[in-house]
């Protein structure tokens, strides 16, 4: 028996596979940021991909899941071009309030990650995640920001009283305030989220210990 032959065609199978998800990823990413995620059907999806409906769910359990996908690999990318922007050996002040203002900027300019905004939406995408994972939720600002915050704990910049998520959890919080700025009231808004950052920086900071 030619080995050759036979290893070949063995593996011809899963590259094929391999193919369509790729396929199917790079399709559903070209639709949602020219669609939004509410007009994009996974028979458009599977149309542009050119493959089957029924290959897509033996890939993705449904259009939130692949959504999600994606997703997370434009959130993490983001996070990874934010770091790389910026002078992490900075004063934690300075260094979160840049790194909070790009973070925002970022998920405003990206029509994926804008969704995120769009609660009646993405509440929808979480629940369904939930339900396909038995998670209790998604983690989008975790990640290498937490090992930064792990790290100037180390070094004392920031109070090692505090777990690294509770902290990442403030800033989380603040951006979710964002969300509600209308209701806040767009005269104060600015201010407010400039003045809430001020304090949730100056409440982290190891001088507050008592």
């Amino acid at each position: 028996m030619n080995f050759r032959r036979w290893y070949t065609k063995g593996m011809a199978p899963r590259r094929k596979l391999e193919d369509a998800k790729t396929e199917l990823l790079r399709c559903a990413r070209q639709l949602f940021s020219a669609r939004g995620f509410k007009d994009t059907n996974v028979s458009d999806i599977t149309e542009l991909a050119g493959v089957a409906v029924g290959t897509f769910y033996n890939y993705f359990p449904s259009k939130e899941s692949i959504f999600l996908h994606i997703f997370m690999q434009e959130n993490e990318q983001l996070k990874e071009s934010i770091l790389s922007a910026v002078d992490v050996e900075g004063e934690p002040a300075v260094v979160i309030r840049e790194l909070m203002a790009r973070n925002l900027q970022g998920m405003q300019s990206n029509p994926i990650l804008k969704e995120w905004y769009n609660r009646a939406v993405f509440n929808k995408i979480e629940r369904a995640y939930r339900e396909e994972n038995g998670s209790a939720g998604l983690d989008f600002m975790s990640g290498t920001f937490s090992d930064l915050i792990r790290q100037w704990q180390v070094q004392g910049k920031l109070r090692q009283d505090l777990d690294a998520g509770m902290i990442m959890a403030f800033f989380v919080a603040l951006i979710n305030i964002d969300l509600h700025k209308e209701e806040i009231g767009m005269e104060y808004f600015p201010q407010i989220m400039d003045h809430l950052a001020e304090f949730i920086l100056a409440g982290i900071s190891p001088q507050q210990r008592s």
